[in-house]
């Protein structure tokens, strides 16, 4: 049976004590600890999905194409992703999602070990396990509301960021180790990994939204219904002028920082460590986020974080070909986190639960495409000019999202 909801819960339990923290909701625990498992079988395999394609086929070109695949789709069913989310049980919606990626990467595994691994598996896998993970993250992003406590909705986005963060850390390296030792490994562990964030979801008692009364409108018009909302919302637009170039920013800093140091002869073994770094500083942060969000108001730690997130990228422009430059790029990393759980724990707390998935697949949608569209720009700005003037393209745009939190009405107005 389904518990009661949240609201209702902490309400009668307010003259009992204080309220229990996030680290003893269970059902976000189950949330969050399958997630991190499965988002750790992402990370594995896609290290090991170019690497299986170029052992295949011998051909760089063809590992882009399933990679660039994978994200196509990805963008492409983000807005009906967010329809299905506000339309039908997001529980069993997650679920059907998690039963369709357990199908297909067993698959992959068993073909790998059969032999049978050919390009166009690998391109069905990656689509369908792609589209599959765009339905899953939209319906999980507006699930969150319903778990846990409005004040807890941005330590919650916090700690689904120390996820992303901890994955990028650890997934890479064990997807290479299982890889080498058998080529089928990465892919099971991956079906391995749906497995057990499909019994999580199973197990989490209280509902995932809130009861729908009215009858769902057509997909165009359900889909125009959650654009209007976030394109008249003061907040929700200034959200939107802020995630999208603050994304194409670190995406491509650190794209280009690469390329940087690699062009400046610095061995690989380094620049690797500099990728190492930039998640460290990330994962710090999301630990961090909490803290600075009870020391600041919210206008102005999101201006402050913008602000001193340009700053910081400008100075690694000026160390640019050095690993130092990885210090201050790592320090605006270490930023990131806590914008992002400040922005994200608004967002949920301002949009009613119907239009939850609508709102979030629309933000997601907007920072995915700025941040697919930064590899190419950094590539370009790169093979015309030094690294250094290059890479001012980046902070730039963060100041354009300084200028956004600075002056917009939706920001300033910002309220716990």
């Amino acid at each position: 049976m389904s518990r009661p909801p949240l609201a209702e819960e902490t309400t009668g339990a307010a003259d009992t004590g204080p309220p229990p923290g996030l680290w003893r909701n269970r059902d976000f625990n189950l949330l969050w600890t399958g997630q991190s498992l499965s988002d750790l079988g992402g990370a594995m395999v896609d290290l090991a999905l170019p690497l299986l394609v170029l052992q295949q086929t011998g051909s760089p070109t063809r590992a882009g194409v399933v990679g660039t695949a994978g994200l196509v789709t990805t963008l492409v069913c983000r807005l009906p992703a967010g329809v299905l989310a506000d339309r039908y049980d997001r529980r069993r919606l997650m679920i059907a999602c998690d039963a369709l990626r357990i199908a297909v990467y067993a698959l992959l595994g068993w073909a790998v070990l059969s032999g049978a691994a050919g390009l166009p598996v690998i391109l069905a896998v990656v689509i369908a396990g792609a589209a599959a993970t765009a339905v899953f993250s939209t319906a999980e992003h507006a699930s969150v509301r319903s778990l846990v406590r409005p004040d807890q909705l941005a330590s919650a986005v916090a700690r689904n960021e120390a996820r992303t963060y901890g994955v990028s850390l650890a997934g890479p390296p064990l997807g290479g180790l299982l890889f080498g030792l058998g080529r089928f490994l990465p892919f099971l562990g991956n079906a391995v990994s749906f497995v057990v964030s499909l019994v999580a979801v199973c197990w989490i008692r209280r509902p995932l939204q809130q009861p729908r009364e009215e009858v769902a409108a057509p997909v165009g018009a359900s889909t125009a219904e959650g654009l209007r909302f976030l394109l008249g919302h003061p907040f929700l637009r200034a959200l939107l002028a802020i995630a999208a170039p603050l994304n194409m920013a670190f995406t491509g800093m650190i794209f280009a920082m690469t390329l940087a140091l690699r062009r400046a002869g610095v061995a690989p073994v380094l620049v690797g460590l500099a990728g190492a770094i930039f998640a460290l500083g990330g994962l710090l942060g999301a630990f961090a986020a909490p803290a600075l969000q009870r020391r600041l108001r919210l206008p102005v730690l999101i201006t402050l974080l913008c602000w001193a997130t340009a700053a910081l990228m400008a100075v690694s422009t000026l160390l640019s070909g050095s690993v130092l430059a990885a210090v201050p790029l790592a320090a605006a990393v270490f930023l990131g986190p806590t914008a992002n759980a400040t922005l994200f724990g608004h967002q949920a707390a301002v949009t009613p639960d119907h239009l939850q998935g609508r709102v979030v697949s629309g933000v997601l949608l907007a920072a995915g495409s700025a941040a697919a569209l930064a590899p190419v720009l950094a590539g370009a700005l790169l093979s015309h000019w030094r690294p250094g003037p290059a890479m001012l393209v980046f902070p730039a745009l963060v100041v354009v999202a300084a200028v956004t939190a600075t002056f917009s009405k939706g920001i300033r107005t910002m309220s716990p």
